[in-house]
């Protein structure tokens, strides 16, 4: 268990780095308050900023749940120490955690998920995953759309430079905190243009780390095993989606998410935080656990250059779980000593200071590299592909009774201008004409495929198209064009094309 926790890309140079501090919402105050008394007498030289986000700041009017100073704030303090906050319920509020790490490109998710067994209950005993999750790409870009009475839909959005600075951190990371083997997880059997380029970018980085074995797994067994034998992983890495997912596994199956801590790394700041949320329920009681808290600062003292603070607070913290000072959420008649409340478990952290643990793994961060920053040179710039127009997907709200494919391509085939061939229907990614199966199910969205009849389409035909639909009584919702990038196609062929 050996410097584990840090996650750093760029560190700060400083070891009297400001530190921006979010309370948060719920249990956050009184945890955030714990975690800075341990700072206070480990890090003591740390400045703190105060900086105002949360449940208050939705409620005077601002829909990111950030105050417009926040910003400033922020700009002048690069790392950020958040606790949980709570997002109201509708009313198109954003969530906090998505607003920041998109505006200020924290691309990289790092959460350690450990096992402390015996102390922490655990059914995998010595696991030890890195799980390391693209930040900003996938479908949490958020862009959904209502297009028909009976469909919405989410765009999925995964670039060739996210994917590359996502897969080159997480073997940098390997590198740096001397881990064997990096995992790559993704759908690509089934999305295999967006998973599919995630894959082959992985494919190509792992080339440059002859070092570190490389592998792939598809998501839904790559999961499966993760929660049956995690102890088979080291470092994992995954788009957005699956990242969120199997990072929460991970940290429940290791013990408790309660325990998880979180970095949020981006070329010029960083935020770290717990995994889990604001609990309202328990607030202001004096029983949460500020240890998911505790370990993210931890890593933020790692990525300030303050590597000899957080082993002294990172050993203190297994020492004091070993000695069996547990909170409400750990405590148990077989391994517990006391039970104690959060600041009474912030106290006995400190009184451990400078302490060892004696049966669990010690950290020893004082060696560690502070940073995971590559040092080989840029990718080249890529020549563009040579890109050609070649058709055009229109999707239209049609709710013909019957719903009949073949009545739709009839109609359709009718309005075609001279140019085009309408090539299929397909009804939520199933082709139902030509020769559709009887038995498909059918929605009020179809995705009409227009093709070129000869050579490449000039783009100022596709509004001739459209126009013709329209005349027909036809309502297009959506249109994608179909591009052709040197010898390969740019779309995918529809499910039983």
């Amino acid at each position: 268990m050996n410097a584990q926790l840090s996650p750093t890309l760029q560190p700060v140079s400083s070891p009297c780095e400001a530190i921006a501090v979010a309370h948060g919402d719920g249990i956050g105050p009184e945890i955030m308050d714990a975690v800075l008394h341990v700072l206070r007498h480990a890090a003591p030289a740390l400045r703190l900023q105060p900086v105002a986000m949360g449940h208050a700041a939705y409620l005077d009017g601002h829909s990111t749940g950030i105050l417009p100073q926040t910003w400033d704030v922020l700009a002048e303090h690069p790392v950020l120490l958040k606790g949980p906050m709570t997002t109201p319920q509708g009313g198109g509020y954003k969530s906090i955690n998505v607003t920041l790490r998109k505006t200020l490109g924290l691309y990289a998710n790092v959460r350690p998920c450990v096992a402390y067994h015996p102390y922490v209950a655990s059914p995998h005993p010595g696991m030890d995953v890195v799980i390391i999750r693209e930040n900003e790409e996938d479908t949490y870009g958020g862009i959904e759309h209502r297009q028909t009475d009976e469909v919405v839909q989410c765009l999925k959005l995964i670039t060739r430079p996210g994917c590359e600075r996502i897969v080159r951190y997480a073997f940098e990371y390997a590198v740096a905190h001397r881990r064997g083997k990096v995992t790559c997880m993704t759908k690509d059997n089934i999305m295999k243009m967006t998973d599919g380029l995630f894959h082959r970018v992985f494919d190509e980085i792992a080339a440059e780390y002859p070092q570190i074995q490389a592998e792939h797994r598809i998501i839904d067994i790559g999961a499966a095993r993760l929660a049956t034998r995690p102890r088979d992983f080291d470092v994992i890495v995954t788009p957005n989606l699956y990242g969120d997912i199997i990072s929460d596994i991970a940290a429940e199956i290791a013990g408790s998410i309660g325990l998880a801590p979180s970095a949020n790394i981006g070329l010029h700041g960083a935020m770290f935080e717990a995994v889990h949320g604001s609990a309202p329920d328990i607030a202001d009681k004096n029983i949460a656990n500020p240890s998911g808290l505790l370990l993210a600062s931890v890593q933020m003292l790692l990525h300030i250059g303050q590597a000899n603070a957080a082993q002294a607070i990172h050993n203190a913290w297994l020492r004091t779980i070993e000695d069996g000072l547990h909170t409400h959420d750990l405590f148990n008649e077989r391994t517990s000593r006391r039970r104690v409340g959060t600041r009474e478990f912030a106290h006995a952290v400190i009184e451990r200071l400078g302490q060892q643990p004696q049966h669990l793994p010690k950290v020893a961060y004082d060696g560690a590299p502070a940073s995971a920053t590559s040092t080989r040179a840029p990718a080249p710039v890529r020549a563009r592909a040579d890109k050609q127009l070649e058709g055009v997907d229109v999707f239209l709200d049609w709710n013909g009774q019957p719903r009949d494919p073949d009545e739709l391509a009839r109609r359709l085939q009718a309005a075609t201008p001279a140019g085009f061939r309408l090539a299929v229907i397909t009804n939520r990614g199933v082709k139902v004409w030509p020769n559709g199966h009887p038995d498909t199910f059918c929605t009020d969205h179809w995705r009409c495929r227009f093709k070129a009849t000869q050579g490449w389409l000039d783009a100022c035909r596709v509004p001739e198209l459209l126009g013709r639909l329209v005349e027909q009584g036809f309502e297009a919702v959506k249109t994608e064009n179909l591009y052709r990038f040197g010898d390969q196609a740019g779309y995918s062929a529809a499910q039983g094309e």
